[in-house]
């Protein structure tokens, strides 16, 4: 019979996951006027059975090129996210 694979193994990696946002401004007053949107890429944690975790501001994001890089130091962090239902609103 097959013996099952350790725990550690069975379990899903985190992986990151990107979203683009914009900003957009109207540049000038007038009716004429342009709308003119900036990106804002945004990365996540995300891991089986946790909540999603921003990890944007711990990332390098070179904007010519799109290469994401985590320091060392950055992937020590043990960062907990909280669900939906778990934050307080003040």
């Amino acid at each position: 019979s097959m013996s099952n694979p350790p725990a550690d193994r069975r379990r899903e990696r985190c992986r990151i996951a990107e979203i683009v946002q914009y900003v957009c401004n109207m540049e000038g007053g007038t009716p004429t006027s342009e709308v003119v949107c900036f990106p804002v890429p945004r990365l996540f944690r995300l891991c089986p059975g946790q909540p999603a975790v921003e990890v944007t501001t711990l990332a390098d994001i070179n904007m010519a090129t799109g290469e994401v890089e985590f320091s060392t130091e950055s992937k020590q962090y043990r960062i907990k996210g909280k669900s939906w239902q778990q934050i307080n609103r003040y």
